[in-house]
This record gives structure tokens, sequence and C-alpha cells, in this order.
């Protein structure tokens, strides 16, 4: 299936790798031109030459106003923007009583400002692009809180309310904002997570095994296609079947 995607303009944060770089990998390979964000330079311009992105920004999306550089460098880029991936890394693990306040600012400004501020600079090119996308790549945990993980699933189920009063407010324009819940996916993180414990963790999800980063990718390039322009407001897990909801 031609997903529509050949010649649209992409900007992925935090795509150096793990999702982020497999929402973009996906993107690429279905014609769309990227333009790749993340803090490590040389790893970025690595990931640029191997899927053949248009470009790529070094910046930590932490500081308020890096979001906007971003948004400003891929359009200069790019000359516009169609679709907008919201990625970032997740905030520090721990329980409510063993997170200092300090943490709370920091994962604040990582994971719910960054999204704020990049869809804010991207909205207006969105608009103009008459097929915008925006996902947000949160977790199964806005749905099902993870242990141990307080600020990821504060700061990613805010995001996800941001999104779905977003979607409802640009949808006449037809921009569609959704969120990507990966569940335990084969990524860094979670081998940092989980450790030798992933056999474990495994036996907790009904398919038996971790998500891949490309599976994940894949239903991002799906959700930024023409066929999915009926689809906003929307929080899809790719899980596994770990989550036991009906909603």
């Amino acid at each position: 299936m031609d997903l529509g995607l050949s010649g649209a303009r992409a900007l992925v944060t935090a795509a150096s790798k793990g999702l982020g770089k497999a929402c973009a990998a996906a993107l690429a390979q279905e014609g769309a031109r990227v333009f790749l964000v993340s803090r490590d330079d040389a790893l970025l311009a690595q990931v640029e030459r191997e899927m053949g992105a248009a470009g790529h920004l070094a910046l930590d999306l932490s500081q308020p106003e890096n979001p906007a550089r971003a948004v400003t460098a891929a359009v200069d880029a790019l000359g516009g923007l169609d679709i907008l991936i919201c990625n970032a890394g997740g905030p520090p693990a721990g329980t409510f009583q063993s997170t200092p306040l300090a943490n709370w600012d920091n994962g604040y400004q990582l994971t719910l400002m960054s999204a704020v501020r990049l869809t804010e600079a991207a909205l207006p090119h969105l608009k103009r692009s008459g097929r915008g996308r925006i996902i947000n790549v949160t977790s199964t945990s806005v749905r099902q809180p993870i242990p141990n993980l307080v600020l990821s699933n504060a700061f990613r189920s805010a995001v996800t309310a941001m999104a779905k009063t977003l979607s409802m407010e640009v949808a006449g324009d037809n921009v569609t904002v959704n969120n990507l819940a990966p569940g335990t996916m084969m990524t860094d993180r979670a081998k940092v997570l989980y450790g030798d414990s992933i056999p474990e963790v495994e036996k907790t999800i009904p398919m038996g095994r971790l998500g891949t980063p490309e599976e994940y990718g894949a239903v991002c390039a799906f959700l930024c296609s023409l066929q999915a322009g009926y689809v906003t407001g929307q929080t899809l897990g790719v899980d596994g079947g770990l989550l036991k909801g009906v909603h």
C-alpha cells in the first residue's frame, strides 16, 4: 500500500536511536524527507547518512529556546513542514518518594514542555500544509501507570491530554494529532530499566516478547499517511496486548 508519504516533510526529535530513529527510518523508507534532531551530533550525522535524511541539528530540547530553533531549522531545510514527531528521552526512573523535586522540574521541561513548544512552533506550518500530522511518542503508562516511573507516568499523561485537546481545535485545519503509546520495546532504555529480567517481563506480555522499534515505526508511518486522515485525538497502543483495558 502506498502511504502517500513521498515528498512529505517531517521533523523527528530524539531521532538518533530507539523509537525516534525507527519513526524517522519508516518515514524515509516511504519517501518522506526527514529532518533529525537529538542531542548527539556525531550519532545524528551517522543516522542521517544511513537513511539519507535531509539534515540534522543537535539540540537539548529541554532548554526553552531550542524547540523553536529545531522547527525553524527543519522548515529552512525542507521548505515547509507536514509532519511533526514529538519524542524525548524518558525521565529518570523512580518512585514518588525517591524522586527529588529537581527531577520533577527537569522532567517537566524534557517530557511535557518540549512537546508543547515543538507543537506551538510547528503548528502554523502544519496548518499551511493542508495535511498536517502530529504524533507524540508516549507510553502505555498513560493508561496503566508503570511502577517506579512516576515522572514518565505523570508527564506523558499530560502530553496525552494536551494532544487530545489540541486535536479538537485543529481538526478543521486538516491537522491530525495522535499519541503512539509503546509497550515494552527492545530499546536501550528497556535494557537499562529491566536488564537481566527481560525474560520475566516478556512473560507478562500476551505475545510473549518485546516489540521491535521497527514495528513501532511502521505504525507511526501509517498514522502520518494520507489513509489515516480521519484518525485524530487517539492514543494507540503498540504493546503486544499488554494493556488489559477495553478502551
